[in-house]
């Protein structure tokens, strides 16, 4: 291991100073071990504390002093990281209550998820700032639940056309006065924003966002590709749920122009994220989508509402005052109409089998798309998202079917079934 890693550096600073003083160490043993770049197998992995201490080979694993986890031959895995989920286990985070918060994150991270992005959707400012302090509250008060990374903001700011089930009523373009008020209440929680880039002020706000440390994302637009263009040159870095409520190719004058899903492709500064539920992306779209674009710019997200990890029927698409009303069949969320879809009902596990099942991808590859991918697009790739020395200890253990029998955040187990 190279010492002038600086990860390394502060971890070994941290191991110096808890010298002498008793530490918590966990052994995973029996397992294979998913690291970035391949499989760890006959590898142990060390935990103290909070903190990835080590992999050590089976036959250097003697007289250890702590507890030991026979992982029975199951993968060890980083914690999935799902940087867009609207709710799971009957909740939704715009409901506007601690325990919805704290009920959709636990059932999230039954399935693997031990950091998650809560989303909001376009909504009235006073449910939008009734949301900012229930998180406040949640990250303080919640126990043995997943990392609470921060908000995501979906919208208000979305081209009408391609606002999918998002509310119209409260589609707005971006005006600074606006915005800046929703960046003050939410000061230090705000984490990413998905705004349409075509629309009038959206460049000045990207370029605001990406000087605040807030993760710009393109969505719900009807950009061109060359606005998109402008857009990554303005602090947009990342685009919300590919092929769903974007532009693609159309005709003007019999000349064809590219939009907002073709810029996914050609833009490679932008990375991108998918809805691999098998619903809202067939096989065909899931392999195209990781032939044309680098592996590592892919991110899975189940974008998910209540209904995830709920029986079939009738739920609201945001909150229970002012949601929409939705029809959870086939696997998915549709509009009363079923015209279109109105949110997934995936878990996290359940991406990475789809992409498996669906694609070429290796069980590594796969699991990286839900894990350092994400974790890097949001800036703590050098805490969260990889098994590698000196990372928190957020890990969980799950067979080839990809179902989840150990969750553990921190070092700490939080799931065992």
């Amino acid at each position: 291991r190279c010492i002038w890693n600086p990860i390394l550096q502060d971890y070994l600073k941290y191991r110096t100073f808890r010298k002498g003083n008793r530490l918590m160490r966990t052994a995973i043993i029996n397992g294979r071990i998913l690291l970035p770049t391949r499989i760890v197998k006959g590898g142990v992995l060390i935990i103290e504390d909070d903190v990835i201490a080590d992999i050590l080979p089976e036959d250097a694993f003697s007289g250890f002093e702590g507890q030991i986890i026979d992982a029975k031959g199951r993968y060890v895995s980083p914690g999935f990281v799902d940087i867009h989920t609207h709710g799971a286990g009957g909740s939704d985070y715009m409901d506007g209550d601690l325990d919805a918060i704290i009920r959709a994150a636990k059932t999230h991270m039954q399935y693997g998820a031990t950091s998650i992005l809560p989303t909001t959707l376009t909504s009235s400012k006073e449910e939008l700032f009734c949301l900012f302090d229930q998180f406040r509250q949640a990250k303080k008060s919640m126990q043995n639940g997943p990392n609470l990374l921060g908000l995501h903001l979906e919208g208000p700011y979305f081209s009408y056309l391609q606002r999918g089930a998002q509310d119209p009523r409260y589609l707005k373009k971006p005006q600074k006065e606006n915005y800046m008020r929703i960046l003050e209440l939410g000061d230090g929680i705000i984490k990413r924003w998905s705004i349409a880039p075509e629309l009038e002020g959206a460049l000045e706000m990207g370029r605001l966002l990406r000087n605040n440390g807030v993760v710009c994302s393109a969505g719900h637009t009807d950009a061109t590709y060359e606005q998109m263009v402008q857009a990554a040159e303005n602090g947009f870095t990342h685009i919300t749920h590919l092929y769903s409520g974007m532009s693609t190719i159309v005709r003007k004058g019999g000349f064809r122009y590219a939009g907002a899903l073709e810029a996914g492709f050609l833009i490679d500064s932008m990375s991108v994220e998918i809805i691999a539920d098998g619903k809202h992306l067939p096989e065909s779209l899931l392999r195209y989508v990781c032939k044309f674009k680098p592996r590592d710019q892919i991110c899975l997200v189940t974008d998910s509402m209540r209904a995830s990890g709920m029986p079939e029927g009738e739920y609201l698409l945001g909150s229970l005052r002012n949601g929409t009303p939705t029809i959870v069949e086939d696997g998915v969320a549709k509009m009363p109409d079923r015209s279109g879809f109105a949110g997934s009902v995936a878990t996290a596990n359940q991406l990475v089998r789809s992409m498996l099942q669906c694609t070429d991808l290796s069980i590594v590859e796969a699991v990286r798309m839900l894990t350092e991918n994400p974790a890097r697009v949001m800036n703590i790739a050098d805490k969260k998202g990889s098994l590698n020395i000196g990372r928190d200890a957020d890990v969980i253990l799950f067979n080839d079917d990809i179902s989840v029998s150990l969750v553990m955040i921190s070092g700490r187990t939080t799931v065992e079934q």
